[in-house]
């Protein structure tokens, strides 16, 4: 069957690629032409008709083309298996040549090796680029298609014969065998078996003896069948040829030699099933067939070959004859589950397993409903009292709940809520029912809440935001909100349901807490302010010094008075700026404004800047953009830096080392990064997810309220994060913080605010 050496592969690169754009081109005019134009097949069978393989996958394709009116199916037959010349391939070439030259196909299908080889060598000379299938090949290699840069266009169903499955069915079948008499013959495909064979042999050699003969006369094969032992099989390869040069069709030769055998047959092949093998792992024309044909609807329709990828696998099939199993009581053991049968006698259970089994199921399924509609009607009472007592526990459960709940349907309106939602509103549950958000509040907050709703209708998500409720008495409260969607019971979206939670007292807490924490820091303060005073005061001191010595001698003059009192009014005006430094750090924060990074810094350094030097700390500050930005409480914000930086100034005083705080502040898209280092040694990791809880310290003067505070400030009432991390012997602190407002912000622009810092 291999002749590839008669065919000439393409040369030239410019040759290949011209076919290779050529091709694109026409495959992509191929796809578009395809509506209601009738579609030309030309399929070339490697073998002639009559022979059952090449038949069944006619059959195949030309029942799967019938259910297309739109195309015609031709077929030709260059039989093969009689004659195989590289003259005969020539001579077949000037045939198709003047047979074809007035033809144009849309796709053309190669059956078995001969096919493809011919048409390797000879397909873009009758057919140009016309995209091809191929099915039934032995020992495929791809790169056979793309030396002839053929891929682009043609794809296709290898065949593999399975000899390895089939001795290991023999096997388990029949596992008292000894020996295995293997038949072929030397034709083409023939020869390619033998080699496919001789390489599974070996690792079986140790189980099995092997006899294998492919050159015999078919009266001494039926000699050698007629003496052989019980404990032996045949594998039936191919016999379509003896030694003498005898041909005989796919049944002939096995039929002859059926009729002697006093053992069981197995074959490779679909055709010899009904004609006296046992069965096996066949390789099937029909099962290959059909896969073409899929492929070639595809590429009716447009798809291009080179987007199917070629089926490797064979579609190999277990298949058996009920009629020779029981010949040789051969039973098929029940691990074997998908298999197919020829000849087994009818038996209504088989012939209607599906209906037995449906009619079965149904009657059963029957009984059941029938048993279960008894139960649930004698259910029914108590279940409906059961329903009532629940729908009651629900309301009083949530009476019970403190906090306010509602909810709404689509439409906004409210449905249902309980005691404490009404009693927020200031009346009773049903006058709610029906009416709207806008019903009770302002009109920009009602349409607030319903913006918002609305979108996490879209999403069929939750929500969680905290906002000041202005109630109809005037009075405010502080309220966190949950919204979530809720759907009924046919999966549909209901509406929205909200519960509310009044943390007004909580955020008087927390603020009661924040000054408190501003308090405690107030020790470090004065020592502060005491470092900033102590030059200025040294300056005074001198200055009165010279003022009494000059006035002594008699040497003070009007200028020289004007210059003392300027000197000191320098030094006065200092220390009070200090003073109102210190003021406007404890100063709370009214509300969220934009200020700058920079100037946050460099406002907490100079209150602890000399108290950090005196203490022989380094402290390095770095900020590439001066124009970085913050939204949030200003004051606050710097509460947290300085309780940071003290942090570490302690740390690094406790370690008894000279130490570093490193400062550094980045933008990252729409938050700010304060990064706050110091190299006095790492958190330890068993205190590391405690540092951040109120009330918790490692220092025994401590109240440790420092970084819980920093921690409410900054993700709280800021929306922001705070953390640490360990990094080699150092402690680094991340603040990400806001760099712009919300909506609607009135405040300071980022422009107002530049101008003013300068």
């Amino acid at each position: 069957m291999y002749n590839i050496s008669v065919f000439l592969k393409p040369k030239g690169i410019l040759l290949r690629i011209k076919y290779f754009f050529l091709s694109i081109i026409l495959l992509c005019l191929h796809g578009f032409a395809y509506a209601a134009t009738t579609k030309e097949v030309l399929l070339i069978h490697s073998y002639h008709q009559g022979y059952k393989w090449s038949d069944d996958m006619s059959d195949v394709i030309e029942q799967k083309f019938q259910e297309d009116e739109n195309i015609l199916l031709t077929i030709a037959y260059m039989d093969t298996k009689r004659i195989a010349t590289n003259s005969y391939f020539e001579k077949l070439f000037v045939l198709y040549e003047e047979q074809f030259k007035n033809r144009t196909f849309d796709l053309v299908m190669l059956a078995d090796n001969n096919a493809l080889e011919f048409y390797l060598h000879y397909g873009k000379t009758l057919f140009d680029t016309t995209p091809f299938i191929f099915l039934g090949i032995n020992n495929f290699d791809e790169k056979l298609l793309r030396e002839y840069n053929m891929r682009f266009y043609g794809t296709g169903v290898v065949e593999q014969v399975d000899v390895e499955k089939n001795i290991e069915l023999i096997m388990q079948l029949q596992p008292s065998t000894k020996k295995i008499l293997i038949i072929n013959d030397r034709s083409n495909t023939g020869l390619a078996m033998k080699k496919d064979i001789f390489k599974v042999l070996p690792k079986y050699s140790k189980k099995m003896e092997f006899e294998y003969v492919d050159d015999i006369s078919i009266d001494n094969l039926a000699n050698k069948v007629k003496t052989l032992p019980d404990n032996t099989v045949i594998l039936w390869v191919l016999l379509f040829k003896d030694s003498t040069g005898k041909y005989f069709t796919h049944k002939e030769s096995l039929k002859q030699i059926r009729k002697i055998a006093r053992v069981p047959i197995y074959g490779l092949w679909d055709f010899y099933l009904g004609e006296g093998i046992v069965g096996g792992v066949l390789t099937s024309a029909k099962a290959q067939a059909s896969a073409a044909a899929k492929m070639a609807d595809m590429i009716l329709k447009g798809t291009m070959p080179i987007n199917l990828p070629i089926l490797m696998e064979s579609p190999n099939k277990y298949l058996f004859d009920y009629k020779e199993l029981k010949r040789f009581d051969i039973a098929i053991p029940k691990s074997l589950i998908k298999y197919e049968m020829i000849n087994e006698p009818f038996s209504f259970y088989k012939e209607y397993k599906e209906f037995v089994w449906s009619a079965s199921v149904s009657f059963v399924m029957l009984m059941i409903v029938l048993v279960i509609l008894l139960i649930n009607t004698s259910k029914r009472i108590s279940s409906e009292q059961a329903l009532k007592n629940q729908l009651q526990f629900i309301r009083v459960l949530l009476d019970s709940i403190p906090n306010p709940i509602n909810y709404k349907n689509l439409k906004g309106e409210y449905i249902g809520c309980n005691r404490a939602f009404a009693n927020l509103l200031g009346c009773k549950p049903k006058e709610i029912i029906g009416k709207t958000v806008y019903d009770f509040f302002a009109f920009d907050w009602a349409e607030l809440q319903t913006k918002k709703e609305r979108e996490l209708i879209k999403t069929e998500g939750t929500d969680h935001f905290e906002q000041t409720l202005h109630l109809q008495d005037g009075s405010q409260k502080v309220m966190t909100y949950s919204k979530t969607v809720y759907k009924n019971s046919d999966g549909k979206l209901g509406g929205v349901v909200s519960v509310m939670d009044d943390i007004t007292q909580r955020n008087q807490q927390k603020q009661f807490l924040i000054q408190q924490a501003k308090l405690a820091e107030m020790g470090e303060m004065i020592s502060a302010i005491a470092h900033q005073w102590n030059e200025p005061l040294v300056e005074l001191s001198a200055i009165l010094q010279d003022l009494e010595f000059s006035y002594k001698n008699n040497d003070l003059s009007e200028e020289q008075m004007q210059e003392f009192v300027k000197d000191s009014m320098i030094q006065i005006q200092y220390m009070s700026q200090t003073i109102k430094d210190f003021r406007s750090f404890l100063k709370p924060s009214v509300k969220k404004v934009l200020f700058s990074a920079q100037k946050a810094i460099d406002e907490v350094i100079e209150i602890i800047g000399k108290h950090i030097f005196y203490s022989y700390i380094d402290l390095h500050v770095e900020q590439n953009d001066a124009n970085i930005m913050v939204y949030g409480y200003n004051n606050e914000f710097k509460q947290v830096l300085l309780n940071i930086i003290n942090n570490a100034k302690l740390k690094i005083i406790n370690s008894k080392k000279k130490g570093n705080i490193f400062i550094s502040v980045e933008k990252k898209n729409d938050k700010t990064r304060f990064k706050i280092m110091d190299d006095a040694g790492p958190i330890d990791d068993s205190i590391k997810k405690f540092i951040f809880d109120p009330y918790f310290t490692t220092n025994k003067n401590g109240t440790g309220l420092g970084l819980y505070i920093a921690k409410v400030i900054i993700e709280d009432k800021m929306g922001g994060r705070i953390y640490a991390r360990n990094f080699a012997n150092n402690v680094i602190f991340y603040l990400d913080v806001p760099n712009k407002p919300e909506e609607n912000y009135q405040g300071e622009s980022h422009e107002d605010i530049v101008v003013r810092r300068q």
